[in-house]
């Protein structure tokens, strides 16, 4: 026999399709559950006061005898050995107030009119996204009067390239970091057409707001840097990085800072330091990239090989620079144990690139990094692709 804990148990499961049919204004009561527990003949005869006390503590908790909550309704039911008994058959929900009593969620009813009633008499509009997030309108602690004046502000300025707190809202400076989570909900319905990348999960860039963004630093290596740049060596934020127009004709990336640093004087040359690593996707919505000569420098090993795949699925043209089988044996004695990339096929290296990357990935000592170096073969180096690109 079904128990008021089963039968709570089984109400709940109705709340959310309850807020649900009054956002869609349909019916929603009676529920009935109709599958209570099957009583058979040995029940009866064998158990008798377990049921009975069942049947009790069934009765004890119903609108039968409180008068509100969970109607038990009964059937007769006629056995063979003990004759005719009328038992319970199923549970009824006649009215909302019955439902909310048993599963003690009145409070959140009245909560979840008043704000859904707020919600659509301010922005009509949400009629849908209430309806997959009914959910949200039964918290208390949510200020439904400023988040709704977040959404009309962007509503009317999406991108606002502003910081958070430059926003002219009549809210707290802290309110959308503290409710982040649903504005973000909101604002993806309400202005799809302006959310950066649905893969972006901060919320000043997923909605084209100002912030502290990544740094991606310079150094101009020509002998005579052109005059309209005082600075050998610059940071600057990385939308700005994204919109240069450099006039000079190659662009070095080195993955290491301090070779970065240590770079030799290069003609139209300007070296690219974005933090190191697979902070590489820093290059990727540089556009002016496309017509000059990219070169990677990274570490001969399996990740250095990876970083450069990468590089090339947003600018294909880019070369690689000592990561060739003669600079790894030349200086393979510095060679130490590096961790293992679990892909076995980087299709955008070139044949001597992926030929290197797969021996690397026979040897114990796969990693040449790239200060190992010695300054006079890169100097050397990069003298020598700089000269017969030149010629």
């Amino acid at each position: 026999m079904i128990s008021p804990a089963e039968i709570k148990k089984q109400a709940l499961k109705w709340w959310k399709p309850l807020l649900q049919s009054h956002i869609m204004e349909e019916s929603f009561f009676p529920k009935i559950i109709d599958r209570i527990g099957k009583v058979k003949s040995g029940h009866i005869t064998e158990r008798f006061e377990v049921l009975q006390k069942e049947i009790e503590e069934l009765y004890r908790h119903s609108k039968n005898q409180t008068g509100k909550g969970y109607l038990v309704q009964t059937a007769g039911r006629n056995f063979r050995r003990t004759g005719s008994h009328d038992l319970p058959d199923s549970v009824v929900f006649e009215t909302i107030d019955d439902y909310l009593y048993v599963i003690g969620c009145a409070k959140e009813w009245r909560l979840f009119i008043a704000n859904y009633n707020t919600i659509i008499d301010t922005i009509p509009g949400l009629k849908d996204w209430t309806l997959n997030n009914c959910l949200w309108l039964t918290k208390g602690e949510i200020s439904w009067n400023d988040v709704l004046k977040v959404c009309r502000y962007f509503i009317e300025t999406p991108r606002p390239n502003l910081y958070l707190r430059q926003l002219p809202i009549e809210i707290h400076t802290k309110f959308i970091e503290e409710n982040n989570a649903l504005i973000q909900s909101l604002l993806d319905f309400l202005i799809p057409d302006h959310v950066r990348s649905a893969q972006q999960k901060r919320f000043a860039e997923r909605f084209f707001l100002r912030y502290d963004e990544p740094l991606v630093r310079l150094r101009f290596l020509d002998e005579n840097p052109h005059p309209d740049f005082k600075f050998r060596d610059i940071s600057i934020p990385l939308s700005d990085f994204e919109a240069l127009e450099l006039p000079v004709e190659n662009i070095l990336i080195a993955e290491n800072k301090m070779n970065f640093l240590t770079l030799p004087l290069l003609e139209s040359t300007v070296a690219i330091w974005n933090g190191g690593g697979f902070n590489i996707a820093y290059l990727k919505n540089a556009l002016w990239l496309s017509d000059k000569k990219v070169l990677y420098w990274g570490d001969i090993d399996e990740h250095g090989f990876q970083i450069l795949h990468q590089l090339r699925s947003y600018h294909p043209h880019a070369q690689s620079v000592m990561m060739d089988r003669t600079t790894f044996e030349t200086f393979q004695n510095y060679a130490v144990s590096g961790a293992r990339n679990q892909s076995q096929n980087l299709n955008l290296l070139t044949k001597e690139e992926n030929d290197l990357f797969q021996y690397l990935k026979t040897l114990e000592k796969n990693r040449l990094e790239q200060e190992k170096i010695p300054q006079v073969y890169v100097d050397g180096c990069l003298k020598n692709v700089m000269e017969i690109e030149s010629n």
